[in-house]
């Protein structure tokens, strides 16, 4: 069962899904060092993988298991990162939420605006019970993210991740439908 990748509109962003169009993007996006150092992967070297990224967001939607769409901003068209509903299980009516968005748009709102919008079409497309979202615990700007959408703390993975011989923990934070406020 297909899961089409929806158009979302806000205020101040569009999601939509990748397109090869978006490889630039998203290569330079993952190739960031900086970005990704609390990632659960190192940066990316080859361009191949952002290939890679938009196949797997083609295939997600195909096989019904996430939406993964880019996110710009409506004004201009710049490409400002992603945002992502995966391993969707209807049977469970649950989901993984996550992002990544460029430096050039962090701190102006633009990942709770664009997540916000994923998640209300999630449990609303979906029928979603529980959404679930992993931070670094280093990463306090992803962690407040997921606090201002709802997210409760419920607990730490010790030493869940090794990159680069980096070991770290992270937080898993979950959302039920009965605390979803909508904005």
């Amino acid at each position: 069962m297909g899961l089409p990748t929806p158009v979302l509109e806000t205020d101040r962003l569009r999601l939509r899904p990748a397109t090869d169009a978006d490889t630039d993007e998203l290569f330079a996006l993952h190739s960031d060092a900086f970005v990704l150092r609390y990632w659960d992967s190192p940066p990316w070297t080859e361009r191949e993988r952002a290939d890679r990224f938009v196949a797997t967001c083609v295939r997600m939607a195909d096989e019904g298991t996430g939406a993964r769409p880019v996110v710009e901003r409506r004004s201009d068209g710049a490409f400002l990162g992603w945002c992502g509903v995966t391993r969707w299980d209807p049977e469970h009516r649950s989901a993984s939420v996550g992002y990544c968005f460029a430096r050039t748009a962090w701190g102006q709102g633009f990942a709770t605006e664009a997540a916000g919008a994923l998640l209300r079409w999630a449990f609303e497309a979906l029928d979603l019970n529980r959404v679930q979202a992993e931070a670094d615990t280093r990463n306090a700007a992803s962690a407040r993210v997921l606090e201002k959408l709802g997210f409760r703390l419920e607990g730490t993975l010790r030493e869940d991740c090794v990159v680069d011989g980096v070991v770290s923990d992270s937080w898993v934070y979950g959302l039920l439908r009965r605390e979803w406020a909508p904005s």
